[in-house]
């Protein structure tokens, strides 16, 4: 094995937020804030770290907000992609948590967790492809202050889905974007993910190995879900 990867594997797919980078945390902090500022005036509970595990972390950011206020019985009008942060649609509320991450990124910055920089550094000195396969649309952003972008050979993340018509995680749509973007099936490419509904797309997609990377104390759950082998750190692979 090669980098803790079954032999024939040959491109890597990496996760962002919370597999490369830290912005998982920052991911959780604004979606708290928003779905808090929606829910707790009308008298409702507010959002949990189940709510975040279940609902939405991994998927699209309007897909998240949908799966979450159905899971509580609120439903919203659609609207539309410019609607403004504090319209009451699925595009409001999901702008707002954009919104509420820019400021997060810019007040906190971002950082790379140091074990996934080597394994990346160790993967390109491999000769292995690598793609960014993400539902955040703040993709290049974070990459490029990261200084992660130079390793990186294609990128699928919120911006390519919604342009594409991809269906979001758990569905492989966006993994599969991305194998078929370093030219290599996927069979031969292994998927890095830290959110249920990531290694379930791993899964989904018949990827030839999923690596589950845990953050939160879920490890049982990845695996139950897909991931072939758990990590709390990359490093630990090499």
């Amino acid at each position: 094995m090669t980098l803790g990867l079954p032999n024939g594997v040959s491109a890597c797919l990496f996760d962002l937020d919370g597999v490369l980078t830290s912005t998982a945390v920052l991911h959780r902090q604004a979606w708290r804030r928003t779905f808090d500022d929606f829910l707790l005036p009308r008298g409702e509970t507010g959002f949990t770290e189940a709510d975040y595990v279940q609902h939405v972390d991994g998927r699209p950011r309007y897909d998240g907000v949908r799966t979450f206020l159905a899971s509580r019985g609120i439903t919203l009008p659609e609207g539309s992609p410019d609607d403004p942060p504090d319209l009451d649609t699925v595009h409001g509320v999901g702008n707002r948590k954009n919104a509420l991450l820019d400021e997060i990124i810019r007040t906190e910055g971002i950082s790379p967790y140091p074990g996934s920089v080597r394994y990346v550094q160790a993967a390109q000195r491999e000769g292995l492809a690598i793609a960014v396969v993400t539902s955040s649309a703040n993709a290049e952003k974070v990459l490029d202050a990261a200084d992660l972008s130079k390793y990186v050979q294609a990128r699928v993340d919120g911006l390519v889905i919604v342009r594409d018509g991809l269906r979001g995680k758990p569905a492989p749509d966006s993994f599969l974007a991305g194998a078929r973007a370093l030219g290599v099936a996927p069979a031969r490419a292994a998927v890095f993910e830290d959110a249920l509904a990531g290694v379930a797309a791993g899964r989904a997609g018949g990827f030839g190995y999923v690596v589950g990377v845990d953050r939160a104390g879920q490890a049982d759950a990845l695996k139950a879900n897909g991931a072939d082998v758990v990590v709390e750190d990359l490093a630990e692979l090499l």
